[in-house]
C-alpha cells in the first residue's frame, strides 16, 4: 500500500460502484474506510479499493453478503499470515503469531470452495449468455427477412 488516501467519490469512480453501495458495504462491515479526514470524510486506500473490487466481482455471481464476508475473512487471515512470514524472514527476533498448518489448510479450503462455486456460476452465466445471443440473432434474422425491399 502506498499510503495515498482517496475520498469516497474517487473510490466510487474507480470501482464503478455508487456512493450508496460503498456506504452499504461499510454499514454491513464488508469494507471499513482506512481513515477519516479531520472533517469526517471517509478515506480509502488501494487495499480498500481492492477489497471493494472483490465484492463487486462476487456480486454478479450470486454470492451473499455473508459469503463475501467469509471469503474476505479467510483471505485477510491468509494475507496477514503471509505478511508475518515476510516480516519474520526479515527479522528473526520479531516472531509473530502465525497460523498453524491446520488453520492455514482450513482457510485455503474455504477459498477453494469459493473458487469452485465461482467457476460453477461462471459456467451457468456462459450458458445464459449463449441463449441471450441466440435470441438476439433470431430477432436480427427476423428483422432482416421482414425488412422492406429497397427500390433502385
Amino acid at each position: 500500500m502506498d499510503g495515498k488516501h482517496m475520498q469516497i467519490g474517487e473510490v466510487a469512480a474507480r470501482t464503478e460502484l455508487s456512493l450508496r453501495t460503498i456506504r452499504h458495504y461499510e454499514e454491513t462491515g464488508l469494507v471499513i474506510p482506512s481513515a477519516r479526514s479531520q472533517g469526517g470524510f471517509r478515506l480509502y486506500t488501494e487495499t480498500d479499493v481492492a477489497r471493494l473490487m472483490v465484492i463487486r466481482r462476487m456480486k454478479p455471481l450470486g454470492f451473499t453478503l455473508d459469503q463475501m464476508r467469509d471469503l474476505l475473512d479467510a483471505t485477510d487471515r491468509l494475507d496477514a499470515d503471509a505478511d508475518a512470514d515476510r516480516i519474520d524472514a526479515e527479522d528473526a527476533t520479531n516472531a509473530t503469531d502465525r497460523l498453524d498448518a491446520d488453520e492455514r489448510e482450513a482457510l485455503l479450503e474455504r477459498v477453494r470452495t469459493y473458487r469452485q462455486a465461482a467457476a460453477e456460476q461462471v459456467e451457468k452465466l456462459r450458458v445464459q449468455l449463449s441463449r441471450a445471443e441466440d435470441f438476439a440473432d433470431t430477432l436480427s434474422a427476423r428483422l432482416d427477412r421482414n425488412a422492406p425491399a429497397t427500390r433502385v
